[in-house]
């Protein structure tokens, strides 16, 4: 009667184990494309924000060249032809 009792006690603890594995490797395993969908977006955007730091160093660069008067004369003359007093501005068309 122990035995039987044991035995079933057994099987009904050992039921409980496998449902409850198996219910968490079913929600592990439905979550898995949602955390690859993530990790790819994750690369993607860390490739852009690189890709902005890049870009915001030229632009701080960049302001930092118009902070020089005679960088904004040159940029002025070539940029837009502009010219000094008594200089002539001759355009060579090519």
């Amino acid at each position: 009667m122990k035995n039987k009792k044991a035995a079933r006690r057994t099987k009904i603890y050992l039921f409980i184990i496998l449902s409850l594995v198996s219910f968490l490797g079913y929600k592990i395993f439905s979550y898995w494309p949602k955390i690859f969908a993530n990790y790819r977006e994750k690369k993607l955007l860390d490739y852009q924000y690189q890709e902005l730091l890049e870009e915001e160093e030229i632009l701080i660069g960049n302001i930092n060249k118009l902070k020089d008067p005679k960088y904004i004369a040159r940029f002025a003359r070539e940029k837009y032809l502009y010219s000094k007093n008594g200089e002539l501005i001759i355009r060579i068309v090519e």
